[in-house]
């Protein structure tokens, strides 16, 4: 079971459309003719920042920062109440975000983290982390209700929020979680840049739109 969630992991992990940043970072960079060293360089700056993939780490200190707070609590008045200090900038970076909610194109579920969540149950059961996995699932659905109450915000867990629980039961280390998700990414970052060499072939220069106040032009001696 434990070589199985790896590979569900892995495939999971992979590339699932041009528009993520890494990806998007890939196409950029190719698309100068560089070499393909460069391009997947850039691709694993953007994957490490812990806004894209880089956010299992954040959410594997986040619940580090929980469980030492509270334990494995099974009363929700606690989830809630940390969960509201997290969210009102009251505890662990104070930044006010509840890392593994939300994801820019999965509103309503991320269904990468549905899957895992199941193959997750599988494997704790068998290592007697059970205790753990039912709270990281009373964690879930407290953050949704109170996302929902206090924010009116709908928000899903995402592939983040169990990918480092996961990654901890298979006993992988933390600094090699970046690195196992630029492996899953990998063949779509390549495939995207032979993509664009093949049937683009130009560079490619994002657009920008000025969205300040444009001020008449005042002479250098009235200034």
């Amino acid at each position: 079971q434990e070589a199985n969630l790896l590979d569900i992991m892995l495939l999971l992990h992979a590339d699932h459309g041009g528009g993520n940043n890494s990806t998007f970072t890939n196409v950029v960079i190719s698309s100068t003719d560089t070499d393909i060293y460069s391009a997947v360089s850039g691709s694993i700056g953007s994957l490490k920042g812990p806004r894209h993939g880089g956010a299992n780490i954040k959410v594997a200190l986040m619940m580090d920062a929980v469980i030492s707070e509270i334990g494995y609590t099974r009363d929700d008045a606690k989830i809630k109440d940390i969960v509201l200090k997290l969210l009102n900038k009251q505890f662990y970076n104070k930044s006010g975000l509840v890392y593994g909610f939300g994801h820019a194109v999965y509103t309503l579920s991320d269904p990468r983290a549905e899957i895992l969540r199941h193959y997750c149950g599988i494997v704790a059961h068998e290592k007697g982390r059970e205790e753990e996995f039912e709270f990281y699932l009373r964690f879930e659905r407290i953050v949704k209700e109170t996302l929902l109450e206090a924010k009116g915000l709908t928000a899903c867990a995402n592939v983040d929020f169990y990918s480092g629980f996961a990654y901890d039961m298979l006993g992988i280390p933390r600094d090699m979680f970046t690195p196992l998700f630029v492996i899953s990414r990998m063949v779509g970052w390549l495939a995207h840049n032979l993509e664009n060499k093949l049937y683009d072939g130009r560079i490619m220069r994002p657009a920008t739109k000025y969205v300040g106040e444009i001020s008449e032009y005042v002479p250098m001696e009235d200034r």
